[in-house]
């Protein structure tokens, strides 16, 4: 099992390095001047020089991008100011460091994801087992129509309607506000449940049709069927062994999902007007804010990457031939 985390985790150190340099090039390769996209079109160009000098733009690509790893690891030392590690640079837009901005804008982005990823897969998977275990009944080909009708509406439709019945209609529920976990950590999860209802919706309904179609395939195997002839009782067999039979690929679906979630985010923070990364990232393409870009998709790439090796570690207690790899 060590060898296996093992080999996870440096498989997750080069994607990451890969990842960064091919969005380094990319951004920073670009025909348009950074200089000129934070000056704006009255700058001369002793102010465009000053600018290139101030953000090091004024050295060979590579040598930026050496810099910028250093940076990542030990700070980095910049005309306009020292900034600490981990260094992203600094924000076009306001010269702040941009890691003050994503740490700022992370909890609530963080603290939707989990929150909607613990509905989705406390919903879905209940539903998908209920309906295994009543296969063809009333209750299994209601959960199926509405798995259905759930994979096809979208974020940015059901978020206002939520809005209007839950929170402004009912009461029932809060709009949806930026977390503060210093100051008020109960508010900051009773503020967040109707933002993660709306975004697990799309998640659930595919993981309880999912999870009806994994249980309904192991409940078929030979090994569950010899198990119930020997005498073994419906309920232990259906959790002992057809669902942990079922639960690594649900993993597995799980870790795959994670880019989605994080994609889900984006689009229900845009539609409660939530101060998130999601809202960020976009505000800073509308900005042009190449570093503030950078940064954004770097730390949602290596939050994405962290979470897909700590999935693999769980993976390995699920499935025991993991551990002799």
């Amino acid at each position: 099992m060590l060898r296996f985390l093992v080999r996870r985790v440096l498989g997750a150190i080069v994607i990451l390095i890969l990842i960064s340099a091919v969005t380094y090039f990319l951004f920073f390769a670009l025909p348009a001047d950074p200089a000129l996209l934070s000056c704006g079109k009255n700058c001369g160009p002793q102010q465009v020089a000053l600018i290139h000098h101030n953000l090091g733009l004024d050295q060979p690509i590579p040598v930026q991008y050496w810099h910028y790893m250093v940076g990542l690891f030990a700070g980095r030392d910049m005309p306009i100011g020292h900034c600490n590690a981990p260094c992203f640079g600094f924000s076009f837009a306001n010269q702040q460091p941009v890691w003050d901005i994503i740490k700022d804008r992370y909890p609530t982005t963080l603290t939707l994801a989990i929150m909607g990823a613990a509905i989705f897969l406390t919903i879905g998977v209940g539903l998908g087992l209920i309906s295994a275990a009543r296969q063809g009944s009333l209750f299994d080909k209601v959960a199926s129509g509405i798995s259905l009708t759930g994979q096809s509406v979208q974020i940015y439709f059901i978020g206002p309607l939520a809005i209007y019945l839950f929170a402004d209609t009912l009461g029932w529920l809060d709009r949806g506000h930026d977390v503060d976990w210093a100051h008020d950590p109960v508010g900051s999860i009773t503020r967040m449940i109707l933002p993660a209802l709306v975004m697990s919706v799309i998640f659930w309904s595919n993981y309880s049709r999912q999870t009806r179609s994994l249980m309904v395939e192991q409940l078929s195997e030979e090994h569950v069927r010899t198990a119930r002839a020997k005498g073994m009782s419906w309920r232990y067999v259906f959790f002992r062994y057809a669902l942990r039979g079922a639960m690594g690929p649900i993993v597995t679906i799980f870790g795959i999902d994670l880019g989605s979630v994080f994609g889900g985010a984006i689009i229900t923070e845009t539609t409660f007007g939530l101060h998130g990364i999601g809202q960020l990232a976009v505000a800073a393409v509308l900005q042009t804010d190449l570093p503030l870009e950078m940064g954004v998709m770097l730390f949602s790439a290596a939050s994405i990457v962290l979470f897909n090796v700590l999935i693999d570690a769980s993976y390995a207690f699920i499935d025991p031939r993991i551990r002799l790899a």
